[in-house]
């Protein structure tokens, strides 16, 4: 039998939930991305974003409140949940989400975080949902124009982005696909499976040899195999992935296979790479469940997502906080989608 994949212990939960308590409450450092439409918008980051001005960036900070959600979900008995709940509930009110909308309205701002902060956001309101319904209606201001706006932004992308970093097109339809899911919401999951369909579904022959660049955070090739492995039936997906990567069973392309070498993990840029890694791990072992036993590739697929787990979990710092204020997310993600 092959080594099994790491779980989530509830030390190790607890140790991220102390972390995502702090950040979310960190208001400094902070690196803000605001368009200024004249003198009166000169504020803090806490007036402009009185929900997500913590943990570093917009983006961060509400993928933190995500893990927050998600840890609380998954351990009743965290030490920290009835602080985990206090936080959430003062963060996520009402009215600190119409403001947040309304910074969105603003001149100018129409394009702020798209799209990876409203993808994770996306994945919020969905943890939101099974945390406390009500707890998520207060998100509905700013569901609503990150939904209408994400299904625009879909119908005009004549070109998916295949970066390894924010704009990356496969990472935010596979998390706003999760929400549509949750919410049954089928005009948005019509289309994203037929966006998804139509960029990628004809890929072959992915050239993920080029992987990885140096500061990227995701696979391209991976995330679109990732995505594809959502929308498609399983027989379908292993069609369109033979052709995708077709000298996997050759253990080629190496660079998808193997983890990233983190040269200085306290290089904030450079340790994008741990994330890198971690969404390798995540994939592989998505698609390891998909591939059948007897499929030469399956127990390639398992062994890179182990040594992609091996190679970034280590890494994780609760000292420094240009890894603390995000990769503990991406490790949850990781371990838990």
């Amino acid at each position: 039998m092959p080594a099994p994949f790491p779980t989530l212990a509830p030390a190790q939960a607890s140790a991220f939930a102390r972390l995502g308590l702090a950040n979310v409450r960190r208001e400094y450092p902070h690196l803000i991305q605001h368009m200024l439409n004249g003198p009166d918008d000169v504020r803090d980051v806490r007036a402009l974003h009185p929900a997500f001005f913590g943990s570093y960036d917009w983006h961060s900070c509400v993928h933190q409140h995500w893990m927050l959600a998600r840890l609380a979900l998954m351990f009743p008995d965290l030490p920290e949940r009835a602080e985990i709940d206090r936080v959430l509930r003062g963060h996520l009110t009402r009215g600190n989400m119409e403001a947040e909308a309304e910074y969105f309205r603003a001149p100018g701002r129409q394009f702020f975080e798209r799209p990876y902060g409203w993808a994770w956001f996306l994945k919020l309101a969905q943890e939101i949902g099974g945390y406390d319904r009500e707890l998520e209606r207060n998100l509905d201001p700013l569901v609503d124009y990150i939904r209408a706006g994400f299904m625009r932004y879909l119908r005009n992308l004549t070109h998916p982005v295949r970066n390894g970093v924010h704009g990356n097109t496969a990472v935010a339809v596979a998390l706003a696909l999760g929400h549509a899911r949750a919410h049954d919401d089928q005009e948005m999951k019509l289309l994203c499976t037929a966006r998804a369909a139509y960029w990628f579904g004809h890929d072959t022959d992915y050239p993920a040899h080029y992987e990885p660049s140096g500061e990227d955070f995701f696979s391209p090739c991976l995330t679109e195999a990732g995505l594809m492995a959502r929308i498609l039936p399983r027989d379908q997906f292993l069609v369109w992935f033979g052709k995708f990567l077709p000298r996997l069973a050759d253990g080629q392309p190496a660079g998808v296979l193997q983890p990233a070498p983190v040269s200085d993990p306290t290089d904030p840029k450079i340790a994008h790479l741990i994330g890198l890694n971690l969404n390798k791990a995540w994939v592989w072992r998505r698609l390891a469940a998909m591939i059948p036993a007897d499929d030469p590739r399956g127990r390639l697929v398992h062994n890179a997502a182990l040594a992609h787990y091996a190679a970034s979990l280590p890494l994780l710092s609760e000292e420094d906080f240009h890894r603390a204020h995000w990769l503990p997310s991406f490790a949850v993600y990781s371990l838990t989608e």
